[in-house]
Formats: structure tokens, sequence, C-alpha cells
């Protein structure tokens, strides 16, 4: 089965390789940074769902 990776609207970079990517595969979330996509790193809803909100309530600003 393919893999359909999926990216950010806001991806940046001359050909769109700026960004980290994100697909579904047998029940498990599959994250990748479109420059380097041979490094996959897995995890799960729950997990990534903790991670996008403390993301959003800005947890992580001090590293951008």
């Amino acid at each position: 089965m393919e893999i359909l990776w999926r990216k950010s609207s806001k991806s940046s970079g001359a050909e769109g390789n700026n960004c980290l990517e994100l697909a579904e595969h047998g029940g498990e979330i599959l994250l990748r940074e479109s420059d380097n996509p041979d490094v996959v790193v897995r995890t799960t809803r729950a997990k990534l769902r903790a991670f996008l909100g403390g993301a959003k309530e800005g947890e992580f600003d001090d590293f951008a």
C-alpha cells in the first residue's frame, strides 16, 4: 500500500521542501521532513493530539 503524505499549505522553500509531512498508515501517524524523507517518526493519534494541543497553547513558542 502506498503511503499518502500530506504537507501544510504553509510549507516554504523554493520547492516547498521546508516542511513536515504527515501520513496515516497501519493505524499509526507518520511524520517526516520533506528534505530528509528517509527518516520517519511514528506516533499515535493520541500523542499527536496532545502535542498539537500544546503547540496551539504556545508551550513550544520558545523553540521558534
